[in-house]
Order: structure tokens, then sequence, then C-alpha cells
């Protein structure tokens, strides 16, 4: 669901212009979106209402991170009228006009896999970025870094 669709309260809209920023101090050439899909019919059928995306748009290809934007989507515990909900996951997608490249998540070791993978600096700037989202939404019992956090394993 885009961000724009999913602001309920104050104190949500201040984490998730927290979480834009963070994005943005690890990839500062890229410029942020509030609003990855389109607003059709279709889409509105998959609407998620635990879920926010953003995407991140790069000026051209970004040869370090194989892609052209990263879309990243925040899954939290309930429905994001509460004032603060849980963060439980985040999967960040390399995209290009072509589509997925490649995909972080934070399930199990927190590993990239796809066709064409980010060099090994940027998936530490991944591993280290989604750590301090799930710093800046707390979670309570929520998928957690995971027992050797080294991404370069």
């Amino acid at each position: 669901m885009n961000a724009a669709d999913q602001v309920y309260s104050f104190v949500f809209a201040g984490a998730l212009a927290s979480a834009i920023n963070l994005v943005s101090k690890r990839f500062p050439a890229s410029s942020p979106s509030l609003t990855p899909w389109r607003d059709d019919p279709e889409t509105r059928r998959w609407r998620e209402a635990d879920t926010v995306d953003l995407a991140f748009h790069f000026p051209g290809w970004s040869p370090r991170l194989e892609c052209r934007s990263l879309l990243i989507q925040l899954r939290f515990s309930d429905e994001l009228i509460e004032a603060s909900p849980h963060l439980l996951g985040v999967i960040i997608r390399g995209m290009t006009f072509e589509g997925e490249r490649w995909r972080f998540a934070t399930i199990g070791n927190w590993e990239a896999t796809g066709t064409h993978l980010p060099q090994a600096e940027q998936i530490v700037h991944l591993h280290q970025l989604c750590s301090d989202l799930f710093s800046l939404f707390p979670s309570e019992g929520s998928l957690r870094q995971p027992s050797n956090p080294s991404p370069l394993n």
C-alpha cells in the first residue's frame, strides 16, 4: 500500500519521515516517492492494510546496487490505525523497468537473493538500514537480526 495512503497519526507520520530520512542518508542520490503504486482498481484489489510501501529512485542506473529504484515494503503487526504499530519485517527490492533484479528481506539470515545482486558493500548498507528501521519502529516479538548478523558470510 502506498505510504501516502497509510498515515493515520502524527506519531506514525513522524516515524515514517524518519524512515525516509534514514534511507536518504544511506543512498543520498535517491529521491523518495510515497506513492510507488498506481491508484487503479486492479492495484487496490491487492491492498494490504498492514504494509507501507516506499520507493527511492536514482537519477540513472546505480551500478553498485544493480538497479534504478529501491522498493521498500514495511510490514507491521496490526493495521496502521494504531498510534505506533510494531514493525515485523522489511523487504527491499532492487527494481528496473524490466522488474525485480534482487530482493533483501529480514527473514531468516537477512540475505540478498536475485539475478543481479548489489555489491557486498551495498548489502552491508541494506543490512544496517533494516537494523535502523527496526530501531525506529519498536517491536515486540518481531523478527530480529539473525544470530549471525554478518551479511557477508
